[in-house]
């Protein structure tokens, strides 16, 4: 792992998800380090300033979420830590993984094989219809996903792609985890590891949507469905090119092995 960076996001009054996660990545034998999170309702005026509230609208059907603006620059200070250490690669782990114990062995394999992925997601909310590339370790594949595969708790990044998403990723108009996956219009070589070796941690709430202590729900709003129907477009021609592009991209690999 010595060409490896482990980033851990954290908001500083999360102590207990840090706690969590030190005794995790400790137990592995695996230096990390933190990334401090942006808290949404600490944003600065420049940083508000990076938010595009008519492209998040027309894209995501949704009113303004800063909390939202707080989880995407997080991911994007994680990206500005790999680019300034000496690492080639980096993993990126928000504070509420559970790090499954093929973890190790698989991101070892994958540093072995960094020449076919610029990122790879390690978890997701749903499968994305994963299609297998190449071997990894007995019992877990590198894959193209056919379908979207939402979330972005644990992933693997290169530093084309972190630069990449620092060029490339600003003004948000739609969370992190609908945008970082799309290779085709990034020019990234997008993949996932099935099955996964994280999985997010349902239990210990959202620190997005839900404000400690008080509990206050701060979610965006959704606008009704005849406001939204740029949303649905938006949505079935992003489908569309992702799945062309996966199949495109699995049948030229398949066919190289």
């Amino acid at each position: 792992m010595e060409h490896f960076a482990v980033l851990v996001i954290n908001l500083d009054h999360s102590t207990g998800r840090l706690d969590g996660m030190r005794r995790q990545l400790d137990a592995m034998g695996l230096p990390w380090q933190r990334v401090p999170a942006i808290h949404g309702e600490k944003l600065s005026d420049d940083q508000r300033a990076l938010f595009d509230a008519q492209g998040y609208r027309r894209k995501h059907g949704k009113t303004v979420n800063w909390r939202e603006l707080g989880c995407y620059l997080s991911h994007l200070a994680a990206m500005q830590a790999l680019v300034r250490s000496p690492f080639e690669y980096g993993v990126v782990l928000e504070d509420d993984v559970v790090v499954g114990p093929d973890f190790k062995p698989v991101v070892d394999a994958l540093i072995r094989t960094g020449a076919h992925w610029d990122m790879v997601k390690l978890s997701g909310i749903r499968p994305g219809a994963p299609r297998p590339v190449k071997a990894l370790t007995p019992g877990h594949d590198l894959c193209v996903m056919f379908a979207k595969c939402s979330g972005a708790s644990a992933y693997v990044v290169n530093r084309k792609a972190a630069q990449t998403y620092l060029d490339h990723l600003l003004p948000m108009q739609l969370p992190f985890d609908h945008v970082f996956d799309r290779g085709w219009a990034l020019g990234l070589q997008v993949r996932k590891v099935h099955p996964e070796v994280c999985t997010h941690c349902y239990d210990q709430g959202s620190t997005i949507d839900v404000a400690p202590p008080t509990g206050q729900r701060t979610e965006a709003v959704k606008l009704p469905w005849y406001q939204r129907l740029s949303v649905f477009r938006y949505r079935m021609g992003n489908e569309l090119r992702r799945l062309a592009h996966a199949v495109a991209t699995w049948v030229r690999l398949v066919k190289a092995r």
